[in-house]
């Protein structure tokens, strides 16, 4: 099973950095695609990025050149670096795991703040 728990959120001011992590307490992540989206009050649930177990990538157009996904399979993480922030990044992130074989299911984390302002 799949325990998600992100961390790294929190108050910054426009154009600084914040790093995100996500940590899996279970036994499978290697066998997953992780994933960080974000939510704003009033808006969908919007796709940042993605990292497979092999280390391929793919962002939104909204973060690419700022935000850098990586993941660390022995310690069993999954981190977003955000760089430039500004105050329409600010929502609640949430820590995805997509599984990379059939029948499996997805796994969120409970989510974290990140508020961009001066």
């Amino acid at each position: 099973q799949v325990q998600l728990v992100e961390s790294g959120g929190g108050l910054v001011q426009p154009g600084g950095s914040l790093r995100l992590s996500c940590t899996d307490s279970g036994r499978f992540f290697m066998s997953y695609t992780m994933g960080w989206y974000r939510q704003a009050p009033g808006k969908e649930r919007e796709l940042l990025a993605r990292i497979t177990s092999g280390g391929s990538t793919n962002y939104a157009d909204s973060v690419k050149g700022r935000f850098t996904i990586s993941r660390d399979n022995r310690k069993k993480t999954a981190n977003l670096q955000m760089n430039s922030l500004q105050p329409e990044d600010t929502a609640v992130y949430y820590c995805n795991a997509d599984p990379e074989f059939a029948g499996g299911i997805d796994y969120w984390g409970q989510g974290t703040q990140v508020t961009v302002s001066s």
